[in-house]
């Protein structure tokens, strides 16, 4: 059964949440007790130097990277309660994950592309929910094209429709908008804060981009593996 999060309590918690590995030269400290909340429906700027721990952090979130010791919680759900397999269904109906780099299957067209995490689920509507997150972020002429028929910001609004495909409460992006041109990273964005409001999707954005991140509800600035005053 899956878990909800009561109206005045917020999605996303991350308490004491520390990161250590260990490598060649000896342990590295990567994150050093962070705290942080967020509401739903909010939007979170996170900003920082690089190797600062604002990516690690964010992977932490998406439950792609078990941290050394704290608690984080999304939607209710604990995750330090949930192995692998919990995660990814975690994943897969509550958060939605844009990276800079693409991600998307060259052998699949964009609407197979986003009918993936669809198709995984069983859900029968798949390539008709695929067709609409298309139309979402304005692609609904190229469902079938393929990622190498498609320019850089094509392929970034085929990545971003199928993390929201399945309408997730959580939209985490890691520089999006690192690998396309000035103006095509402009639309991208405005198409991610345009859900933020329609869908009241969450938004939590990894960006070094002090104004981007100034356009969220609030930013937080992450140094040396904890969160700046």
């Amino acid at each position: 059964m899956t878990e909800t999060t009561p109206a005045d309590q917020p999605l996303v918690v991350a308490e004491k949440v520390t990161l250590s590995l260990n490598g060649a030269a000896g342990q590295v400290d990567i994150l050093r007790g962070i705290d942080l909340t967020v509401a739903a429906g909010e939007s979170l700027g996170i900003v920082g130097p690089s190797g600062s721990g604002k990516s690690t952090l964010l992977m932490i979130l998406a439950g792609l990277e078990r941290p050394s010791s704290g608690r984080v919680a999304v939607a209710g759900q604990e995750f330090a309660t949930l192995d692998e397999d919990g995660l990814a269904r975690l994943r897969r109906d509550h958060i939605g994950i844009v990276f800079q780099a693409f991600h998307l299957i060259p052998t699949m067209t964009a609407l197979e592309n986003v009918a993936v995490p669809l198709e995984l689920a069983g859900r029968n509507d798949a390539f008709d929910a695929a067709a609409a997150a298309l139309d979402l972020v304005g692609l609904a002429t190229r469902q079938g094209h393929y990622p190498g028929q498609m320019s850089g910001g094509e392929q970034q609004r085929v990545a971003l429709a199928r993390a929201i495909v399945a309408r997730p409460r959580l939209l985490l992006a890691d520089e999006p908008t690192g690998n396309l041109d000035g103006a095509t990273g402009r639309s991208i964005i405005e198409l991610m804060f345009d859900l933020n409001t329609r869908l009241g999707t969450t938004l939590i954005l990894v960006t070094h981009d002090d104004g981007l991140a100034a356009r969220c509800h609030r930013t937080v600035r992450v140094e040396d593996g904890r969160i700046g005053a």
